[in-house]
């Protein structure tokens, strides 16, 4: 399983973080819709790993074979693999290339807001809501946290499903 595991796990990792590196790019350019875009679509196709990972493993390992619990275990797994490289590959762009993101982001999301006529009222509750996201991204700690509860209900997501539908506790007979 381990090895299984590994191959899909740094597959979905490697995935991920090349096309992060494409949305890194975009962001660059203060189109952060498009990012955002790229980036979940990135994840999901990354994650497309789990369901290959998981039918692997049913099929070349278990004899064609797995329960709901083993199969949601090797898909969390390449899942967390794949999320260790979105985070990593985020605390570098932003470390590295990107220091001043949430200044940036921040920016964008009022002038987004003033340009879609919203009321005073609410561009003040995002001004609040982006200089507490600010305070905590002064914390490496906070960047890697808030970095996983980005990816990682993604990919429970894409564990469950592929679980589901790849479970299999008994081989259909060919009378």
């Amino acid at each position: 399983m381990k090895k299984n595991v590994l191959v899909f796990g740094l597959l979905s990792g490697l995935t991920v973080c090349v096309f992060g590196l494409i949305a890194m790019a975009i962001n660059q350019h203060r189109d952060y819709d498009l990012g955002m875009i790229l980036g979940y679509t990135s994840m999901l196709l990354a994650f497309s790993f789990v369901f290959v990972g998981v039918k692997n493993y049913r099929d070349k390992y278990n004899e064609g074979l797995i329960s709901f619990g083993k199969a949601f275990q090797v898909g969390i797994l390449i899942a967390l693999i794949s999320s260790t490289f979105y985070v990593i590959s985020w605390l570098i762009s932003y470390y590295c290339f990107m220091p001043d993101f949430m200044d940036d982001y921040a920016k964008h999301s009022i002038e987004t807001m003033q340009a879609a006529g919203a009321s005073q009222v609410e561009i003040d509750a995002t001004m609040a809501q982006m200089a507490s996201y600010k305070e905590m991204y002064k914390n490496p700690i906070w960047v890697i946290l808030l970095t996983y509860m980005e990816i990682v209900p993604v990919g429970l997501l894409a564990t469950l499903i592929t679980s589901l539908i790849l479970m299999k506790k008994q081989k259909l007979s060919t009378n």
